[in-house]
């Protein structure tokens, strides 16, 4: 009886939160805003330069190496090849301006 009664109050408990959701997007030409900047206290270190690998394939572009916020502190984000979201988009490197930290993007 106490296992009945456990598992009845478990499903009544649970359907409580199980309400429908409905997402819709729309995207209009692939673009992505940029994002949002955010407050720093201290400014990031200096680049770390290295060794630029050859491109794995045609239509690649280097995204260069960044430092970024991690909590009270920055962290090194390595170089790497990625693939532009959209035709003809360019990357436009992080950056630290008056005392907030906007994140790299792409951006046409």
């Amino acid at each position: 009886m106490k296992l009945r009664l456990l598992a009845l109050v478990l499903m009544a408990g649970s359907s409580m939160f199980g309400a429908t959701r409905f997402f819709f997007g729309v995207g209009v030409g692939g673009y992505y805003p940029a994002p949002a900047p955010v407050a720093v206290y201290a400014p990031p270190p200096a680049p770390v330069y290295g060794y630029v690998p050859p491109a794995p394939g045609y239509g690649y572009s280097w995204v260069p190496g960044s430092w970024y916020p991690s909590g009270p502190r920055w962290a090194w984000r390595g170089g790497y090849w990625a693939r532009p979201p959209y035709a003809r988009a360019g990357w436009v490197a992080p950056r630290y301006y008056g005392g907030r930290f906007y994140s790299g993007y792409w951006r046409r």
